[in-house]
């Protein structure tokens, strides 16, 4: 028996998008249980048990794809947007070290997979994948399975946390802290959010120790944006060389930005060309080290649009497999 697990969003929309999409999944998977070696080493026709999980509201996916993995589950589907895939990714780790099933020879066999149902699903975009979840149930059947990096986020104080597609701190972050409020717009939502968040917005001093080596300051930052995966809000191209199977995050500071920056360079980030605007700068890392020397109060931190409102002490990035 291969047993899926399927994580739905929260949202009313995916629910009902969920609905009309079970019935061809169902289908599928019976027609090519063949290649059913995705989720385990099969050998002969089997049978699929799909086991769906609604989520009744934030982090409520953490604890059920734990769950999941420690049942024996063989795949973990999150269905919706990049806020369930946070959820879900957090949910394969527990207290710094990966959720396993204990009756199981390999420690990570449980396969990861998803469905996009959301607003942005910006880490699809890394892939060129498109919105469609007929297409994404398609991808699942195949049985393609990769190791993909999975982003650290270790505090003073906190637990660590677990991201797959960008994390950011300062205006972008505070920006996405926003743009929740105007989901309404769709896409344009984070446009909208970015704007608001430049009301009052000061620039902070910050040091960045890069690779474990010697601090570096950086003055009047803006935005500090690590890429597992190239996009955030909504299809902008942040961290356009970002690669999840690549071993490191791509690094994006912008410096000293204003309001008019932001209109006036907006396509250039939608097209990621922006790497060679004034006071924006890139580098390949495979850990970071961030800690805020300003004096301008709380810095937001965001992970695949799970927000932070302060910034205690420093944080260090840095990078896990995940298949």
């Amino acid at each position: 028996m291969i047993e899926v697990r399927i994580h739905l969003g929260a949202n009313g929309t995916t629910g009902k998008e969920w609905k009309k999409l079970l019935p061809y999944l169902r289908s599928r998977l019976d027609k090519d249980c063949n290649v059913s070696f995705l989720f385990a080493n099969a050998i002969s026709v089997l049978a699929f048990w799909i086991c769906e999980s609604l989520t009744s509201g934030p982090y409520h996916a953490i604890d059920i794809t734990r769950e999941a993995i420690r049942e024996g589950a063989d795949a973990v589907i999150a269905v919706g947007g990049d806020g369930t895939l946070h959820e879900v990714v957090n949910g394969f780790f527990w207290a710094g070290k990966p959720v396993i099933n204990h009756d199981r020879e390999d420690a990570h066999s449980t396969a990861l997979g998803l469905i996009p149902l959301g607003t942005g699903s910006d880490f699809a975009r890394t892939w060129g994948w498109k919105n469609d979840p007929y297409e994404a149930v398609d991808r699942i059947v195949k049985g393609l399975r990769s190791w993909v990096d999975v982003g650290v986020i270790s505090g003073e104080s906190e637990e660590s946390h677990y991201f797959i597609n960008v994390a950011d701190i300062h205006l972008s972050a505070k920006a996405g802290y926003y743009s929740s409020r105007y989901k309404r717009f769709g896409n344009l939502c984070y446009v909208i959010g970015a704007l608001q968040a430049f009301m009052g917005h000061r620039n902070c001093d910050l040091r960045v120790k890069v690779n474990g080596g010697a601090w570096e300051i950086c003055s009047q930052v803006t935005a500090l944006c690590i890429g597992n995966a190239k996009c955030f809000g909504g299809g902008m191209r942040i961290t356009p060389n970002g690669d999840p199977r690549s071993g490191e995050f791509e690094v994006v500071i912008l410096q000293d930005f204003k309001w008019y920056d932001f209109i006036l360079k907006l396509h250039k980030l939608y097209k990621g060309t922006h790497l060679t605007v004034k006071n924006v700068s890139s580098r390949s890392v495979h850990s970071i080290e961030v800690e805020d020397i300003s004096v301008s109060g709380s810095v937001y931190v965001q992970s695949d649009g799970d927000i932070w409102v302060s910034f205690p002490g420093s944080f260090l990035f840095y990078l896990l497999l995940l298949k």
